[in-house]
C-alpha cells in the first residue's frame, strides 16, 4: 500500500511514539510511525495525501514543550471524494482544516496563530469537501425535520424561534436518541443555541483566527472530560493561556 509521508524533527525527550500517534491522528488515518528515539526524529506514514498535507500545516506546532519541525520532500495534494456521505462515515480528511485545528486546540495542544492562518488559507484554496458539506446540510435538515416538521432546518430558523426550536429538538432527541445515533459532535452542536455559528464555521471558507478559538471552546465545552490528556500541553490558546471550564461555558 502506498503511503504519504512527513518527516518530523526536534521531538522532545519526553515524547513517545504514542504521543506522536496521538498528535498526528487528527490529520487522518496513520499507516505507521517510524520513530528514531536516539535522533529524536520520526516519519509519519499516512494513508491519504490530504492527511499528509494537513500534517505539514502543523510545522511549528508544540508537543511536550518542543516546537516541531514537520516537512516533506514531496508535495501532497488533496483528493476529493465523490462518494455519497451515506456510503461511509465522514473521514477526518473530509473535514475543513480550520475544524481540525479547532480540535487540536480543544484537546489542549498549542498551535500558533500562524498555523491557524495556514488552516484558513488551505480551506480557501481547497474549498470545503463536498462530502462534508453534504453531511452537515443533511444533518441540519434531518434534525430540523425531526424537531420542527417537514422541510425545516435548525439553521434556517428565525432568531426569536431558536430557543423554542432547541427545546423541541432536545425533547425529541431524548426520546429518540438522535444525537447518540448520529454519534458525533456536529449533531449536538447544530441542535444547540449556537447551531447557526457552527454551521457557518464548517460550511464557509471566510474565517478568522478568533473563529477557530471560538470553535475550540465549543468543542471543549461538550467534551469536558477530554479537555486535556497526559500527552499534550495544558493550554488551548496559542498565547499559552489555559482554557478553563467556566470560560468555555461563558463563550457559549
Amino acid at each position: 500500500m502506498s503511503t504519504y509521508d512527513v518527516y518530523v524533527a526536534n521531538i522532545a525527550a519526553a515524547t513517545t511514539q504514542q504521543h506522536l500517534q496521538d498528535f498526528f491522528t487528527f490529520c487522518g488515518k496513520i499507516a505507521s510511525v517510524d520513530f528514531d528515539e536516539s535522533a529524536r526524529t520520526a516519519t509519519i506514514h499516512f494513508e491519504k495525501p490530504s492527511a499528509a498535507r494537513t500534517a505539514l500545516m502543523l510545522n511549528g506546532g508544540t508537543l511536550d514543550g518542543a516546537t516541531l519541525s514537520v516537512t516533506s520532500p514531496t508535495e501532497h495534494h488533496d483528493q476529493e471524494s465523490h462518494e455519497s456521505h451515506h456510503e461511509r462515515p465522514i473521514d477526518q480528511t473530509d473535514k475543513p482544516r480550520a475544524g481540525i485545528a479547532a480540535e487540536y486546540l480543544a484537546k489542549g495542544y498549542i498551535l500558533s496563530d500562524q498555523i491557524l492562518q495556514r488552516a484558513i488559507e488551505l480551506d480557501r484554496q481547497r474549498g470545503i469537501s463536498q462530502r462534508f458539506l453534504g453531511y452537515i446540510h443533511s444533518l441540519d435538515s434531518s434534525l430540523g425535520q425531526k424537531a420542527l416538521g417537514p422541510d425545516k432546518t435548525i439553521s434556517g430558523l428565525v432568531v426569536e424561534k431558536v430557543n423554542q426550536a432547541q427545546a423541541q429538538a432536545k425533547s425529541i432527541d431524548e426520546q429518540r436518541g438522535i444525537s447518540s445515533k448520529a454519534g458525533d459532535y456536529y449533531s449536538r452542536a447544530l441542535a444547540s443555541p449556537f447551531g447557526q455559528k457552527v454551521l457557518s464555521f464548517y460550511t464557509t471558507t471566510s474565517k478568522q483566527v478568533l473563529d477557530i478559538h471560538e470553535e475550540a471552546r465549543r468543542i471543549a465545552s461538550q467534551h469536558p472530560s477530554d479537555a486535556s490528556a497526559p500527552s499534550v500541553d495544558p493550554a488551548v490558546h496559542s498565547t499559552d493561556k489555559p482554557l478553563d471550564a467556566d470560560e468555555a461555558k461563558q463563550d457559549d
